[in-house]
């Protein structure tokens, strides 16, 4: 089910009393709210969704009655100073969106939302910002001088400018004592490192996938779980890894989309599609479409043409006549 914005896209759309007003589409980087035409519910609670960069999504806990709305610029408490981020989701719908991604919330301490942004915190929030393209450069120089098998992707800066986290991809762990050091005093900040995979990387970078579309891992898909090389394998697709690969340059997140259908449909199969005997010669396997539970058969196992569409029952029929000794007399 999708929402106004996901159907239309951005642009300008028209309010109930008739004047523009801008949509931006729908992606991870924002929270569609669904009750935004129902009255408010941020008294009702007091957790805040907040969106940092990237994908980046925490939440936090109101104080002194503070009165936000989407889109607000404010200054949050951090593990050390402070950062600042944009309010994604207020009320209700906070926390639900809370209690889904946090199963064992009783257990989870929020940290507290101090105020909204000043044009003080704003400022020195941006200024840390303009620096993170220029730090990952130098980054990934320092890090090539030592010859660590590494990768650094992204840098983002706290929103007082006293701590930067260096987003990584390695493959083998890492020894970055001596890398930090040489950070440290390159940067003038405290350093934190913090590995992600390949799909990780894909989703900040983002990008157009084969099929067109913004990358589902940028727009919109948060769990990037690991796809089982056996996925394609149950869709009967070809074994072509610049088919099946996406941007990241691993198994394509889209092949786990209808992976429950396929491995449902195929409970309907024989355990193994044997040749079939018949009257009229013997039928080799020579594709299958598991979803529309047929498998196409053909006389010669060496031509393609003349294929003959066969159903699961009737070739189970088939296969109880052959053990039978029975053969008949076509497909």
């Amino acid at each position: 089910m999708s929402c106004a914005n996901c159907t239309f896209g951005a642009g300008l759309r028209k309010s109930p009393n008739n004047s523009d007003v801008t949509v931006t589409s729908c992606n991870k980087f924002d929270t569609y709210d669904w009750l935004n035409d129902l009255p408010d519910t941020s008294r009702y609670s007091d957790i805040v969704e907040v969106r940092f960069k990237n994908t980046r999504k925490e939440f936090f806990k109101k104080t002194n009655g503070l009165k936000l709305q989407r889109g607000d610029i404010i200054v949050v408490e951090a593990p050390s100073g402070h950062d600042v981020g944009t309010v994604s989701l207020t009320g209700k719908l906070a926390e639900l969106q809370y209690k889904r991604k946090n199963r064992e919330g009783s257990y989870f301490a929020l940290r507290n939302i101090y105020r909204k942004a000043t044009q003080n915190d704003i400022q020195k929030w941006e200024s840390a910002r303009s620096r993170e393209f220029s730090t990952m450069i130098i980054a990934r120089k320092i890090a090539g001088s030592l010859g660590l098998e590494m990768k650094v992707s992204d840098v983002e800066f706290q929103g007082d400018n006293t701590k930067a986290t260096f987003y990584y991809i390695a493959e083998r762990r890492v020894d970055f004592r001596e890398l930090i050091k040489l950070y440290a005093e390159a940067f003038k900040i405290k350093i934190e490192m913090k590995q992600i995979g390949a799909r990780q990387e894909a989703g900040l970078i983002g990008g157009i996938g084969s099929c067109g579309r913004e990358l589902c891992c940028s727009s919109w898909k948060t769990n990037l779980e690991t796809v089982p090389l056996s996925a394609p394998k149950y869709q009967e697709l070809p074994v072509n890894l610049q088919y099946l690969t996406g941007k990241c340059g691993k198994l394509k997140c889209c092949l786990m989309y209808e992976l429950d259908n396929y491995i449902e449909s195929r409970k309907d199969f024989p355990d193994v599609l044997l040749e079939l005997e018949t009257l009229k010669g013997t039928a080799y396997k020579y594709k299958i479409d598991v979803l529309k539970k047929i498998v196409w058969y053909s006389y010669d196992p060496g031509f393609s043409s003349a294929l003959v569409p066969v159903n699961v029952e009737r070739i189970k029929e088939i296969i109880m006549m052959n053990k039978k000794g029975i053969k008949p007399d076509d497909l």
